[in-house]
């Protein structure tokens, strides 16, 4: 069979047909879901439809390359905003259908087939395939556990060559909760486009902000990505932007041309944009507070467990405990499983050495703290 990932097994695993099982018998707790609306994190619906009530009467299609004006204004300001700010202007944003359309097009826009791109060993598996695409190579660069998952700089020096033509960073980190607060000499030194994913940027915990990384690398190109999904709690309404510095400006041009080539992004959530942003703090802190408040729960239930070892995350609703005593990841899942909480194993996340789960702290409150308590009681 011929095309992308025909290659690929698609049976399921023998941990997802050990998780159907349990969940057919009932009584399990799945601590991985980051969909906000399963988890009773519902945007207020009478926002929504006052925000878009004046747009059917009214509604024309006027396609535009980099999207909406209104939008993209939105947008500036939203940044303006930050801590640093981040000064933009309409012209340097691009709106995209989500953020997983907007890496698409920028490997697009910066690399050739047999390129490369650097990226960090621990992440969440979405690269992969969008990089098999466009058949470009990825690298791994490494991240320092103990250094609280920081960005090993001699590793990315290592690694890059004459075909490396973006450098993915994502802030917060997901899954281990790094933040990059502090501009990194080797990116500056190296010179090659940084791609920032801050999907999670409200999401802070151990750290006060999360900083644009584009404003603490004010002479690289980078394009910083975000989108409503994680932001607003809204993945059905789907909407994501692409925001250049001044000196990612060059590739403005024929980032407006891939864009146009699939307008992606639909018109009524960009109508809806800049309501989101005007009316939508109160319940983003609500979400975040939520985050917060679960992941302090498990971090002092973790605290004097002898086999758990959690870090307090910068930022991002997910930890990353480190687990002793267990050798293999899927066998210590699947020993959950048996107990009746659902957690993601290390290695779904790349090659990380060690043995770590991952659980989201997005989950609703008492579900959580119910399979925290499942968690420690089995590896007790």
């Amino acid at each position: 069979m011929a095309g992308v990932f025909s290659q690929l097994d698609l049976t399921p695993t023998r941990l997802e047909l050990a998780r159907r099982a349990r969940m057919a018998r009932g009584d399990l707790i799945d601590l991985t879901s980051s969909n906000p609306t399963t988890q009773g994190l519902i945007f207020p619906a009478d926002i929504l439809a006052n925000a878009a009530t004046p747009y059917w009467s009214t509604r024309r299609y006027h396609p535009d390359p980099r999207g909406d004006l209104v939008a993209r204004t939105a947008i500036v300001t939203y940044y303006a905003r930050r801590t640093p700010p981040l000064i933009v202007t309409p012209d340097d944003v691009f709106l995209t259908a989500s953020t997983s359309e907007a890496y698409s097009l920028l490997f697009a826009l910066l690399a050739d087939p047999g390129d490369n791109l650097l990226v960090p060993n621990v992440t969440y598996p979405l690269f992969e395939y969008l990089a098999a695409l466009r058949n470009l190579e990825l690298r791994s660069y490494q991240l320092d556990e103990e250094r609280n998952w920081r960005i090993n700089a001699r590793s990315l020096r290592r690694l890059a060559d004459e075909r490396t033509r973006a450098i993915l960073i994502v802030s917060p980190h997901n899954p281990t909760g790094a933040i990059i607060d502090a501009p990194i000499a080797t990116l500056d030194l190296l010179g090659i486009p940084v791609i920032c994913d801050e999907v999670f940027a409200p999401f802070t915990y151990a750290a006060p902000t999360t900083p644009p990384l584009a404003a603490l690398h004010p002479e690289l190109p980078v394009f910083t990505l975000n989108g409503i999904s994680k932001l607003f709690a809204l993945p059905d309404l789907k909407l994501g932007w692409i925001a250049l510095n001044q000196p990612a400006r060059q590739f403005a041009a024929r980032l407006e041309l891939l864009n146009d080539t699939l307008l992606g992004a639909n018109a009524l959530s960009q109508y809806l944009l800049p309501t989101l942003f005007a009316q939508g703090e109160p319940f983003v802190q609500a979400m975040v507070e939520r985050v917060r408040t679960n992941l302090t729960l498990a971090l002092q239930r973790f605290a004097d467990h002898p086999r758990i070892r959690a870090r307090p995350p910068a930022g991002g609703y997910y930890l990353f405990p480190a687990i002793d005593g267990w050798e293999d990841e899927e066998a210590l899942v699947l020993f959950l499983l048996d107990h009746g909480v659902f957690v993601h194993p290390g290695y779904f996340y790349g090659d990380v050495p060690g043995c770590h789960l991952m659980l989201s702290a997005l989950s609703e409150p008492e579900s959580f703290a119910l399979g925290v308590e499942r968690l420690c009681a089995a590896l007790a």
